[in-house]
């Protein structure tokens, strides 16, 4: 997978906005500004497609069992976080999942405003 197929699957979804709030190279998806995906653009840059993703902690823990390129998140809380490493055992179309996965556990637990909000865009 390329940055650019990651970032434009990202974007497509409903509400989701994109940032660099910590530094210039980490970039930030957010649906109705809550994070969902994280990804270190010099790491891309050096061959690390790696990609920080939201997961049901028990789903997580199952995945790192499966997957030797799914790890504990990196600079995350290790609960609630992976690190998915791409383009190794884990395909782009489950990627994509994953990807789904984090940015409909984000949604689940916005407040019913937000929710509203979102369903009206």
């Amino acid at each position: 997978m390329h940055i650019e197929q990651l970032r434009e699957y990202c974007i497509s979804k409903k509400g989701v906005t994109e940032h660099f709030p910590f530094d210039e190279v980490t970039l930030v998806f957010k649906v109705m500004g809550k994070m969902f995906a994280l990804v270190g653009l010099n790491k891309w840059e050096q061959g690390e497609t790696k990609i920080n993703l939201k997961c049901d902690p028990d789903w997580a823990e199952e995945l790192r069992g499966e997957y030797e390129s799914i790890n504990a998140g990196w600079h995350m809380s290790k609960k609630h976080w992976n690190t998915v490493s791409l383009n190794k055992d884990v395909s782009d179309a489950f990627a994509f999942e994953l990807i789904d996965h984090s940015y409909n556990l984000v949604v689940s637990g916005l407040t019913k405003k937000l929710k509203a909000e979102l369903e009206n865009l």
